[in-house]
This record gives structure tokens, sequence and C-alpha cells, in this order.
């Protein structure tokens, strides 16, 4: 077994090949009893898992680990990841879980599969997943197969609270469609607008862990094709858009497709002295528009982090660009792109201008994400080379006004930032650029790129 299906994030790899029966088996014994450590009167971890084919065989392997350490599993079945999450809050007839695994791979192909993992209402990360790996590592044991477990209806219980979150929504002359990517968001999206008098229409709604129509992934521009055919036509307002397990949402209207950042701006107009948390990638147009009413944090990459950075500051909302919001305002703090697709209904039941908001904001050029392959073992070595490299940058390098280190290496300079920062899940550095017209982002990308093939070359 490779130590590298144990990320910064969660835990992830290829069924069987990497995610075998042995393995599975012991992540749910190691992880049940990480849980007794934090709370020794632990009882119950909530198990749900996405539509991928192999999905409802892990969840009776990972059962068999945690009925093997004693704790007891509460099975929901088929469920979209933030329904996972939401059992950590609810009460399930007397039934409360201590903990949650979902299982999904989510917006990877078909192959993988993985787990994301909350203890105590907090995320299971970093140290801790890398901690388990290597006691996973240095068993030698086997666990015998145990199945069993409490069937709880998470799914229903998170359909109704969203459903009375937003029964005062009045949308009647307005149209929508929906491209669930064959994932599960499917599993609980019809039912919601239904019962919210929301006209609209949904694309690949049937979960499909073969995703036979497009790879679900929103952030994937190429993704969005059918979506934005639909929207061409006329006859919808919005579009929204979803990965495998429905925490990430691309959100369109006719014109453009709004990114988190951009999200992140129009849901913090509604939020009173609002703090907003943005990952390092966000465009410094959401930093500077938003502390212009309130306060935005700049901090690192990854749901997890988020996550944990929104309890401690007690934030009111965050946002990667790639679609993960994070809503603490009214709700739990973690990323749900079902919660956040009615969040946004509710802004145009408001009569919210989306494309007027979004032109009136300072326009700004950014490159996509550009990835570079290095190696594991120097990934984080290059980006400290690169760190001290821009202490006595060349003698042509623009003007550096500030070094942000909050994650990686962001470069402000006189109109526009840079950014290379380590993949914390793969063997890439991932950049991006940004500035006040398309040549200065050129600009900055060629000079930053330059200097890592430098670096690279010694």
């Amino acid at each position: 077994m490779s130590a590298s299906i144990f990320r910064e994030y969660d835990i992830r790899g290829i069924f069987e090949k990497e995610l075998n029966e042995n393995i599975v088996k012991k992540i749910g014994y190691y992880l049940a009893k990480a849980l007794i450590k934090k709370l020794p009167d632990a009882q119950f971890i909530a198990v749900g898992y996405d539509a991928r084919l192999h999905s409802p065989t892990l969840k009776n392997w990972l059962t068999s680990g945690i009925n093997k350490a004693g704790l007891e599993v509460l099975d929901m079945g088929l469920v979209p990841t933030p329904a996972n999450y939401f059992a950590n809050f609810t009460d399930f007839n007397g039934l409360k879980s201590d903990g949650s695994v979902m299982i999904t791979g989510s917006h990877n192909p078909p192959e993988y599969n993985g787990f994301k993992i909350t203890l105590d209402k907090n995320p299971f990360f970093g140290e801790e997943i890398y901690s388990l790996g290597r006691e996973i590592l240095a068993d030698n044991s086997t666990i015998e197969d145990n199945e069993i477990t409490i069937n709880i209806d998470s799914k229903n219980r998170y359909i109704d609270f969203i459903v009375n979150h937003f029964s005062h929504l009045k949308l009647e002359n307005k149209k929508f469609v929906f491209d669930c990517g064959n994932g599960v968001a499917g599993v609980v999206l019809r039912e919601i607008l239904d019962r919210l008098n929301i006209k609209y229409k949904i694309l690949f709604e049937e979960p499909d862990g073969n995703f036979p129509n497009h790879h679900p992934d929103p952030s994937d521009e190429h993704t969005l094709e059918d979506i934005k055919k639909e929207l061409a036509t006329g006859k919808y307002d919005f579009g929204f858009a979803y990965d495998g397990d429905a925490d990430r949402i691309a959100l369109l209207s006719p014109k453009y497709n709004f990114k988190g950042d951009i999200l992140a701006i129009f849901f913090s107009k509604f939020i009173k002295n609002p703090t907003v948390i943005g990952e390092v990638k966000c465009s410094q147009v959401m930093y500077d528009t938003i502390n212009s009413y309130g306060k935005a944090i700049m901090y690192k990459t990854g749901h997890s982090n988020l996550k944990v950075k929104i309890k401690e500051t007690k934030a009111d909302f965050a946002a990667e660009v790639s679609g993960h919001l994070f809503f603490n305002d009214r709700y739990f703090g973690y990323d749900d792109a079902i919660y956040a697709t009615f969040r946004a209904l509710e802004l145009i039941d408001q009569n919210f201008d989306f494309d007027k908001e979004y032109e009136s904001l300072p326009q700004v050029y950014s490159t996509p994400e550009i990835n570079i392959t290095v190696t594991e073992d120097t990934k984080f070595k290059i980006i400290e080379d690169l760190k001290n490299a821009l202490i006595n940058p060349p003698a042509d390098f623009p003007k550096i006004k500030d070094i942000i280190t909050v994650d990686g290496i962001r470069v402000i300079f006189e109109n526009g930032w840079g950014l290379v920062r380590a993949s914390n899940t793969t063997p890439k550095l991932v950049t991006r650029f940004e500035a006040d017209t398309q040549e200065n982002a050129k600009i900055y990308e060629n000079v930053l790129i330059k200097l890592f093939e430098q670096l690279k070359g010694k």
C-alpha cells in the first residue's frame, strides 16, 4: 500500500488498487480509535456515500473496522456530502453522531474514491491523517467482516431543513437550470425545488458513478458546456452546476460564470459587518471590496483549513475560487453547494442584479490555474527557494510591494499579483496571476515562471 492515499484534506485513492479491503477496514478501525481518544464516551460514526459504483463496498469494509473498534455505524446511504456533514448537527430520534465519514471521490475520475472525515464536529486532516496512515501501515493484522449498521434518514432531514429555511422564497416568475453531473446532488434537489414551487430543468439528475455525460467538476469550464447551451436559449434566468458530491458549485447567468471569490462579495453584501475568509487564490478585488465595509482574511487553500479558520475567527463566510462556499451566517460553517444554491436564489428573490454588480467591480485579468509538475520530494523545497530568491530578486524584476506567505508565495506587484503554491494533494506547483491588464498579468506570469525554472535547474 502506498502512503500517498493519506492526503492533507482527506484519504483518496484508486478502488482496490490502493483502497482495498484490508486497508479500508483498518481505516475504519483506526478512525474509530482516534474518535474515542478525542471523545471517550463516543458511540456512533455516521457514514454516507456518493454515486460511485464501489462506494457501497467501501461502506461495508469501513463499517467492519468501525465495529471492530467498538463503535456503531449510523448508515445514511446515498447522500450528498453536505447531508453527511449535516448529520453531525442533527439528532436522529435520540441517536447523535460523534463523527462522520463521507465516502466520495469528489470531482476525481470514476476509478477514484476516498473519505472526507469529521470527528467531534471538526475536520480530521493534516497531521492527523498522516499519523493515521503511519498506524495503518505498521499494522499487519486482519479484521473480520461485520457489516451491521443502524439506518438513519439524513437525506430527508436535510431536505426538510433546506425547505423550512427557504420557505419564504417567491420565485414564480423565474426559471432555472441545474446540472447535477450524475452526482449526488440529484438525490435531494428535485424534491426541494418542488416543495419551494421553483420552476426548473435538471440535467443529468440520475446518480451514475460512470459519469456518462461529463466529468463532475464545475470549476472546469469544459464541464459547463451543457448548462451554457441551456442558458443560451433564453429560457432560464440562471444556471447551477455541482461536482460529484455536491460540495462545490458553479453559478452562471446567461452572460457570466461567477467564481467563488466573486460570489463571496455578493453574499457578504447581505451580512451585517461581515468577516469573510478567502483562500490565497482569491482575487484582490474580493479582499479590497469586502474590506471597504467588513473584514476579509486571507488563508490557506483547502476545505478543511477554511472550516477550522471559520471556527477560530467566528467568520460569517468563507470561499474558494473553485466553488467551495462555507456559510457560518445562519448555517453550520461547512461547504455546501445545495445550501449555497438557495442562498443565491434568495438574492435573486431580493432583485439583486448579479450581472450589474459584477460589471461594477474593478476589472482585472486573471489567468486560470496553471499547474507545473514537480516531484513530491521537491515541491515544498522549491517554494522555500523561491522565497529566498525574492528577497533579492533579479534586476529586471517588476517592483514588489509585498510578499504574503500564508500558503506558498503570493507576490504583490504594483498592478497585480502572482501566486506559486505547492499542492497539498498532488506533486504539482499551482500558479495563478492577476493584474489590471492582460499584458501585466502575462508579465508577472513570465517573470515568476522564469525564476522558478532557474531555481529548478540548480
